[in-house]
């Protein structure tokens, strides 16, 4: 196992001066759930909108159009969780490769492994003097873990976490695919098609923001990004269902 490194989004209190203390808070450790809940999400708003929208472009009734929502909506929420437990498993497992490799190789030669250390802290701008005695010391705390972080790029912020991933992705895409389902319920059958795509183009706008929101990112960017994707599949899924439209 890999000991945690950082304590990313938690409260750090930085002493700027004496008089100037404030609070500094990471995104990063946000990284592994905020991705697979954006992805699900998204996927399941596109997805299901996309899919109801081309389904009423053929004309198809309500009941019809509902029951092929409701399918694409256990579908996609199962295959999604699926890939991404595969995509994690897949990522975990070569991280747990590299680590089995480090730690033979500081068994079997320590002074070689220590010595790669310290010229990875000289290519980073500390002297030949301090970054001896970094290594060192970090060596000696937890040699494992120094080179993961530092040679491998591992580190709790972003290594794999399997079920984490598959079950924030199911679950967020099938909340996701609530939204469009919902409407379908709602809204007149003559109008099925205008009232999905333009909620569902709102509620990806909503989803873009908060997701830029909760990252640090630009919200205006993060909700023109989703809602024009959006919009660019729900019209091609469209012109597929007037293809059918007898």
């Amino acid at each position: 196992m890999v000991k945690k490194f950082y304590q990313a989004d938690t409260p750090v209190l930085v002493d700027k001066s004496s008089k100037d203390i404030f609070e500094q808070v990471h995104r990063s450790g946000r990284i592994t759930w905020l991705r697979a809940a954006v992805l699900g999400a998204n996927d399941g708003i596109l997805s299901i909108a996309s899919l109801v929208v081309g389904v009423a472009a053929a004309n198809i009734d309500r009941n019809a159009v509902l029951i092929a929502g409701i399918a694409g909506m256990v579908a996609g929420a199962m295959s999604l969780a699926a890939g991404q437990y595969v995509a994690a498993s897949s990522q975990a497992d070569t991280e747990a490769a590299d680590l089995e490799i480090e730690r033979l190789q500081l068994k079997v030669d320590r002074s070689q492994e220590l010595a790669e250390l310290t010229a990875i802290y000289v290519q980073r701008g500390l002297d030949q003097k301090l970054a001896e005695e970094v290594a060192r010391q970090l060596h000696a705390h937890d040699a494992l873990g120094a080179h993961a972080r530092d040679e491998l790029g591992i580190s709790e912020v972003v290594v794999a976490r399997p079920l984490l991933a598959a079950v924030t992705s199911a679950v967020a895409f099938a909340l996701g695919a609530i939204l469009p389902l919902s409407t379908i319920a709602l809204a007149p059958e003559s109008h099925l098609v205008l009232f999905v795509a333009m909620t569902s183009l709102f509620f990806l706008f909503l989803l873009g923001g908060i997701a830029a929101y909760a990252g640090g990112a630009s919200v205006g960017r993060g909700c023109l990004r989703l809602t024009l994707w959006g919009g660019a599949a729900m019209a091609v899924t469209a012109g597929v269902g007037k293809l059918f439209d007898l």
